[in-house]
């Protein structure tokens, strides 16, 4: 299957084209695929609170630091639409050194839109096992050296 994915590729490209697939430890700290997940339980008619407590709480099982979820639009049917947001006690809104990934997709329900943001902090850069790089031997040094005389 991901063969004939490539070869379709590189067929309408024109182009050699590898595709690499990874596999993710834990799903459940990926902004996207938890904004996804509770798209996907709107869908299927879940009570909109429920579902965002239960995201909450397996994403701060997971590891997170904190989680903020937002839902705006018709929720629960009603005729005027609303937002509703969950925040735990914890949630460090985007300060410097600090790691979080933001989705915002939509999920289409019978009486229209919801729009779904996700935020999740994971925590400061130190904290997180990054696969690049190490950060702090590219970290520039604390005092410029001088290129000139006085």
């Amino acid at each position: 299957m991901f063969e004939e994915l490539q070869k379709e590729l590189q067929d309408k490209t024109g182009r050699r084209i590898n595709i690499k697939i990874e596999e993710l430890n834990r799903p459940e700290l990926v902004a996207q695929l938890v904004a996804e997940d509770i798209g996907e339980q709107l869908v299927k008619r879940a009570a909109f609170r429920r579902t965002m407590k239960r995201a909450m709480d397996t994403t701060m099982e997971a590891g997170a630091k904190g989680i903020k979820i937002q839902l705006s639009g018709r929720l629960g049917g009603a005729e005027m639409s609303r937002r509703e947001k969950q925040i735990p006690a914890r949630y460090p809104f985007r300060r410097c050194g600090q790691t979080s990934t933001m989705a915002s997709p939509e999920a289409m329900i019978a009486q229209g839109h919801i729009g779904i943001q996700v935020l999740d902090h994971l925590g400061t850069y130190s904290e997180v096992d990054v696969n690049g790089a190490n950060a702090k031997t590219g970290e520039a040094p604390k005092k410029p050296k001088r290129t000139y005389k006085r």
